[in-house]
């Protein structure tokens, strides 16, 4: 966690927080810390159901979620900030499907309750192909979710193995199919780059999710944390390490069938059928609105404030019983830090980066970018730095030689 500055234990924000509130867009992320096994490769703040006890429970977890909605909400009223309605909620973790459907709309509900929802507004869980049945799905549909983001992850059992996921690929479409039947956008989420993964592995795997039809797909690059099981796999020489060179064979092959099967890159690991069906609530980070993060570790952002809860559940449970803000600290991003961000952040979608809103020096850098072919000359042209495809693989580049 970083250091920060300390976090009031009334949760009260800076009145920069408040500044041009009302022209941003709030939405609410929800953690679920819970996963039936911890992944190997995995360093989220989760823990299996038997690690935990009393207010940090698995059956407890609800009502701890829902008061900090409610402290949330005063918090938020206390500071000055203007009313809005949720435009997204994105429900992850963890495994929130590991909670009972209606715990989950549950706390959708007191979150609706105190904030209300946005026409159209964009509801997400994330789930584990075998956390889920016909039954729950249609329950968070009938109770206000619009859309599901499943972890499928790979098709191909030896890499799922090396991953620690517990699902068989063959789960994967009955639970697409299910979500369908109940009404609910269906993203899926793929990683590539995984110890002993061969392109033809990655291929049948981007094949396979295809041929479910997703609106949204999701592909990440394996990264390797320390600390993590599969970290220390690869220091013993159990497996083999990862190699960028591996990583960017599949990135180019998985954006060409995106785009052959019907689905444009949006972001630079997100690929989606129609704009429409781009995940806004990650788009609301990507443009720097505002967002309350619930749950243990939970990070938030409101007008330029970010704090982030504390990582144990039980300490998490524990404030907030005392009626505290569950904040372990925060920081007050400077205007040098929001431009870092703005420029690092927006140059990763497909929208793009308003050349006219950089500095003098950073203009004068996409010549240079536009030679090395990381950025669409006919775009800049035009006013708009939009990264090639060689620039998606570069995008650090891109972004340094734009900060320099």
């Amino acid at each position: 966690m970083p250091l920060g500055d300390p976090a009031p234990a009334d949760g009260l924000l800076p009145g920069q927080a408040a500044a041009g509130a009302v022209d941003r867009a709030f939405g609410l992320y929800v953690h679920i810390p819970f996963c039936a096994v911890r992944c190997g490769y995995c360093d989220f703040n989760t823990y299996t159901a038997t690690e935990l006890g009393g207010g940090a429970s698995q059956d407890a977890y609800g009502g701890t979620a829902v008061r900090e909605v409610e402290f949330a909400a005063r918090a938020m009223a206390a500071s000055g900030l203007p009313e809005r309605r949720l435009s997204t909620v994105f429900f992850g973790g963890g495994t929130p499907t590991l909670l009972a459907a209606g715990e989950l709309t549950r706390i959708l509900g007191a979150a609706v309750g105190r904030w209300g929802l946005e026409d159209g507004a964009e509801v997400t869980t994330e789930a584990n192909p075998d956390s889920v049945t016909r039954e729950s799905l249609q329950e968070l549909a009938d109770g206000g979710f619009t859309r599901v983001s499943f972890g499928m992850q790979s098709a191909v059992p030896h890499v799922l193995k090396v991953l620690d996921r517990t699902h068989s690929p063959e789960r994967v479409p009955q639970a697409v199919a299910w979500a369908r039947e109940a009404g609910l956008n269906v993203s899926v989420d793929l990683i590539y780059g995984t110890p002993g993964e061969s392109v033809a592995d990655w291929e049948t795997s981007v094949r396979t999710a295809l041929s479910y039809e997703p609106d949204h797909i999701s592909a990440y690059s394996l990264i390797v944390e320390e600390g993590t099981k599969l970290a220390a796999q690869i220091r013993r020489g159990q497996v083999p390490n990862i190699d960028d060179d591996d990583h960017a064979v599949k990135y180019e092959l998985a954006d060409a069938l995106f785009q052959e099967a019907g689905l444009s890159w949006y972001e630079v690991s997100n690929w989606a059928r129609t704009p429409g069906d781009a995940c806004r609530h990650n788009l609301a980070y990507w443009r720097g609105d505002d967002w309350w993060g619930i749950g243990p570790g939970a990070h938030s952002h409101v007008g330029g404030v970010r704090w982030w809860n504390v990582k144990h559940p039980t300490a998490y449970a524990n404030r907030l019983d005392r009626g505290e803000s569950p904040a372990a600290g925060r920081e007050t991003l400077d205007p040098d830090t929001r431009e870092l961000e703005r420029v690092m952040l927006t140059s990763r979608l497909s929208e793009g980066l308003k050349i006219g809103t950089l500095g003098p020096s950073a203009r004068h850098a996409v010549a240079g970018l536009i030679a090395a072919e990381l950025v669409d000359p006919v775009k800049a042209f035009h006013g708009t730095l939009v990264l090639t495809l060689k620039g998606r693989l570069l995008g650090d580049a891109v972004t340094r030689a734009l900060l320099d």
